[in-house]
């Protein structure tokens, strides 16, 4: 596939490794690799913009009350799915490759892998075999849900906490 162009999608903005493209009957935006990438591949650094106790739809949780927004910016362009293929890891402060990624591919992580609760749940449509369907953060997860997915070490905190709380 031509890295440059997607069917249904147009550019809006290039970004060396990735290219922000706006999908043309629904005006959603997505972000789009220009270069393939190995599993494990560090995709891009990033820093916290903002840092703010409340989450929004254009936050990442690092901590309890702490959410932040992404620097570089084009890095809130990458979308939820239930099949994953990068994963933003809070400790580190880096997007990371899950899987093979060829050129021209849609990054995609798994929202509640960084985000306890969710400020806005929403029905995810990604297709996936194991598709979630509701989508409302990691404290809503089943077991097998949990064990399908990486988390950041915070929600993985959370995850072994109310595991904790189950057990006594």
């Amino acid at each position: 596939m031509d890295a440059t162009s997607t069917p249904g999608y147009r550019p809006v903005s290039n970004h060396v490794i990735a290219e922000v493209r706006q999908h043309i009957s629904s005006g959603q935006n997505a972000l789009f690799t220009l270069r393939s990438w190995q599993p494990g591949e560090v995709i891009a650094d990033f820093s916290a913009g903002t840092i703010s106790a409340e989450p929004t739809y254009l936050t990442v949780q690092i901590a309890e009350g702490k959410h932040i927004t992404l620097q570089p910016e084009f890095l809130q362009y990458i979308n939820h799915s239930c099949e994953p293929n990068v994963f933003f890891d809070t400790t580190l402060m880096q997007l990371v490759a899950l899987k093979d990624i060829p050129a021209g591919t849609e990054f995609a992580f798994f929202y509640p892998s960084s985000e306890w609760e969710m400020t806005q749940s929403f029905h995810c449509y990604c297709g996936k075999t194991g598709c979630l369907g509701e989508i409302r953060g990691a404290a809503h997860l089943s077991p097998e849900a949990v064990s399908q997915h990486r988390f950041t070490d915070f929600i993985q905190s959370c995850l072994a906490k109310k595991a904790d709380k189950k057990v006594a």
